[in-house]
């Protein structure tokens, strides 16, 4: 069952549906709307309704100051923890990621034993992972969100969180072993082989699970035989061959090394296969 299936009442009551249908007939401006929407003299579970009539309309800065209106006025109630997860969910749906952050990074502290907290460290790597760039882009958020899925996992390895957060750190590996080819490849074809090699090299260290890591071993015996360090490139491809016998660029490395020839001795093979 999800977070939103467990914090969401249902049903609305009257009061407040009617208070909420008013607020709309009256204003059209979002601050005047917030400030209408915390009344003070409201019973905490119409201050609870009345955040999730807004998030359920897909107000989410509405919502969220709603929900921190019922942890402000009800701070030690089990209403506000629910609250501070469910503005922190309205901020993450809305975009607002740093703050959706901010908001379960305190909860996570004020409330570490709570039910929902495993869920609080979820949705964090979430707002990271959501904002994964493509690999042309500075990968900060990246590398943020693959500590952050990592973090998820250690915590609770046997949660349904974590299998999740596992699928999405081995698409995050992937993504950032992506980005080190491209950085690779660049240096590759401007024949800067010292540095192509380390990129390559990281593939393999860092993320040889990932699906580029046969390329990258690939991409290693090619960068060796350029530079014409054949036994290095012999021991890439034996690498290679080992762990991935059934590959193309196993097949491409074979190629290349028998008769110990560069890919531009062997243009035919370059041609079909290799072009960076």
């Amino acid at each position: 069952m999800s977070l939103i299936s467990r914090v969401i009442r249902v049903n609305l009551s009257a009061v407040a549906v009617s208070a909420l249908l008013v607020l709309a007939a009256c204003s059209s401006d979002p601050v005047e709307d917030i400030n209408a929407a915390v009344d003070a003299n409201k019973p905490i579970d119409e201050l609870y309704d009345t955040a999730l009539t807004s998030f359920s309309s897909r107000k989410y800065k509405l919502a969220i100051e709603q929900f921190e209106e019922v942890e402000r006025q009800h701070p030690s109630s089990e209403w506000a923890a629910q609250a501070q997860v469910m503005a922190a969910y309205a901020a993450y749906r809305g975009g607002q990621f740093d703050d959706a952050i901010s908001i379960l990074d305190r909860f996570a502290k004020l409330h570490p034993t709570h039910a929902s907290t495993p869920y609080a460290y979820y949705l964090m790597a979430l707002c990271y992972y959501t904002q994964i760039s493509d690999i042309g882009r500075d990968q900060g958020k990246t590398e943020y969100a693959r500590s952050a899925l990592q973090d998820v996992i250690n915590r609770y390895p046997d949660s349904a969180y974590a299998r999740d957060a596992q699928i999405k750190l081995d698409l995050t590996n992937d993504h950032l072993a992506g980005k080190e080819m491209e950085v690779g490849r660049y240096y590759l074809r401007h024949l800067d082989y010292a540095a192509a090699i380390n990129r390559f090299k990281l593939v393999v260290d860092r993320y040889q699970t990932t699906s580029h890591a046969p390329e990258a071993l690939h991409r290693l015996v090619e960068c060796y035989l350029r530079l014409g360090v054949v036994q290095e490139a012999k021991n890439y491809a034996a690498v290679l061959g080992y762990n991935y016998p059934g590959s193309d660029w196993y097949k491409y490395s074979y190629e290349m090394i028998k008769g110990n020839l560069a890919p531009e001795e062997k243009k035919s093979v370059y041609d079909k296969y290799l072009k960076l």
